[in-house]
């Protein structure tokens, strides 16, 4: 390590747009950044992706980590290429095989444009139904569900030459809050946490090169700091018990569960103090300034050398072993019938559903324009579903804006059988008790659990996901799925 490391080095950061500016490649190169996290914004082809990450290898240098959340399902920013599905699906299906396969393709989709590391697979055990955030980004409500889904999506990225981080230790699956807006707190004991939210973690680290930390106070583990800036977690719990070798990558150091509560430099230092090697600072130019300064000054002060170095070596190791180098012969496409397969079998009925003859007139209750939220992408829309669907049906449409504006009454005169589509992120108390003739899940997978009616789960709302339940409507595909969670 040099006498004055830049502290870039211990932080990664996103950047403004789908061009590299001459101001942002600056800014980059004056506090030495060798990480970047894309996002939507980010992204407009193959041909731009492309072209950014090899701008932005040129920049970073040859210890370049360019990240993506690229999970499946509602995770995912890319349009253009096929959508594989979320990671509960993929739960109830409950073929390790195939979550390999998706995997692999996932990472193929980022080395074909040069992204070296993929932010998943969720290692979360969702147990809380009302989890905000987690959901159908999680494998189900089972340790060892995640575990083995988890190891095969492991495999797959390492198969495939992509750097893998699991996320979001030591476990984002029993809150009822979003750490993206407020501070999450699991009052789980020590031997519950140990039986379910960090069993997949602690099984898997031997093949985790990297880790995400959660925005979370646990306070079996540490009663005073969240888990990212937990020397007792960090260090203590996840080096020296656990013995682990790989990364470890805060989440963005912008939730509100961390700004809000310790300020973006002080919480950038302390979370390398607590044992992180990388902080991501994400967020507008000022913001990220305030924690590379503070890395800055604290790297001659608080900042442990011998600490900083075995991280800067670590990072080092992780480039290393996954470079940043396109590889333009991998060509998306390739893996379309995958995904549809792969959508197609996570189908699962709830309760015996059976569908409507096809030629029939049936009423479609939809929202009429879901919105995206937080990390999440929108929802399918209701004249998209209706259109849809009018391919097997005659369809009455009836939208709604918010579910408490359901007309149930109205929609049970027409006679038709009613057929209730879901396309939300959260759940709604106006759904509790609704009595549809058959529900269609197609986002949150827990809404089965309010509404009281037969449904089929899609576990998310892509083109593919829509086209299985059409092909289950026409009598085409069987819905074999194994619901991944309770439903008490």
């Amino acid at each position: 390590m040099t006498p004055h490391p830049l502290p870039g080095a211990f932080a990664m950061v996103d950047i403004p747009g789908p061009v590299l500016d001459a101001d942002t490649a600056a800014h980059l190169k004056k506090y030495g950044v060798r990480s970047v996290c894309l996002f939507g914004k980010n992204i407009e082809s193959s041909q731009q992706l492309g072209r950014l990450c090899a701008d932005l290898r040129e920049v970073l240098g040859e210890d370049a980590l360019i990240a993506l959340d690229h999970e499946g399902g509602a995770i995912l920013r890319p349009e253009f290429w096929p959508f594989a599905p979320s990671a509960m699906g993929l739960g109830a299906a409950d073929d390790v095989a195939l979550t390999q396969q998706v995997s692999a393709a996932l990472a193929r989709q980022l080395r074909g444009v040069g992204i070296n590391w993929n932010f998943a697979p969720v290692l979360d055990v969702n147990v809380s139904p009302a989890n905000p955030v987690i959901g159908e980004r999680a494998y189900g409500g089972d340790p060892a569900l995640v575990t083995r889904h988890g190891r095969a999506a492991l495999a797959g990225h390492a198969a495939a030459g992509v750097a893998a981080c699991v996320k979001h230790f030591p476990g984002h699956g029993d809150t009822r809050v979003d750490s993206h807006l407020a501070l999450p707190r699991v009052d789980r004991t020590r031997a519950e946490l140990d039986a379910i939210e960090l069993a997949p973690f602690r099984e898997l680290l031997p093949q985790t090169p990297a880790l995400m930390t959660a925005h979370i106070v646990y306070p079996a583990l540490d009663s005073q700091y969240p888990a990212t800036l937990s020397r007792r977690i960090l260090t203590g719990l996840l080096r020296q018990d656990w013995g682990f070798e790989g990364v470890t990558v805060t989440d963005s150091m912008g939730m509100r569960a961390i700004d809000d509560n310790y300020g973006r430099g002080e919480a950038g230092v302390r979370a390398l103090e607590a044992g992180a090697d990388l902080v991501m600072a994400l967020g507008r130019r000022e913001a990220q300034e305030a924690t590379l300064e503070a890395i800055g000054d604290a790297l001659g002060s608080r900042l442990n050398r011998r600490k900083m170095e075995a991280s800067l070596e670590r990072l080092h190791a992780l480039a290393r072993q996954y470079p940043a180098e396109a590889d333009p012969s991998l060509n998306p496409q390739d893996d379309a019938d995958l995904f549809r397969r792969a959508w197609a079998q996570g189908l699962t009925p709830y309760r015996s559903p059976v569908a409507p003859p096809p030629g029939s007139r049936i009423t479609l209750i939809a929202h009429r324009q879901p919105v995206r939220e937080t990390v999440s992408e929108a929802g399918a829309d209701a004249e998209t579903l209706a259109r849809e669907l009018g391919q097997v049906y005659e369809v009455n449409l009836i939208p709604f804006e918010t579910p408490d504006g359901i007309d149930w009454q109205a929609a049970r005169a027409t006679g038709n059988p009613v057929i209730l589509a879901t396309t939300a992120r959260h759940l709604h108390p106006a759904l509790l008790g609704a009595q549809p003739d058959l529900h269609l899940s197609f986002y949150n997978p827990y809404s089965v659990l309010d509404v009281d009616s037969p449904a089929l789960l899609a576990y998310g709302f892509r083109p593919e996901a829509r086209a299985a339940v059409l092909g289950w409507l026409k009598g085409e595909t069987v819905a074999n799925g194994i619901l991944p969670f309770g439903q008490s």
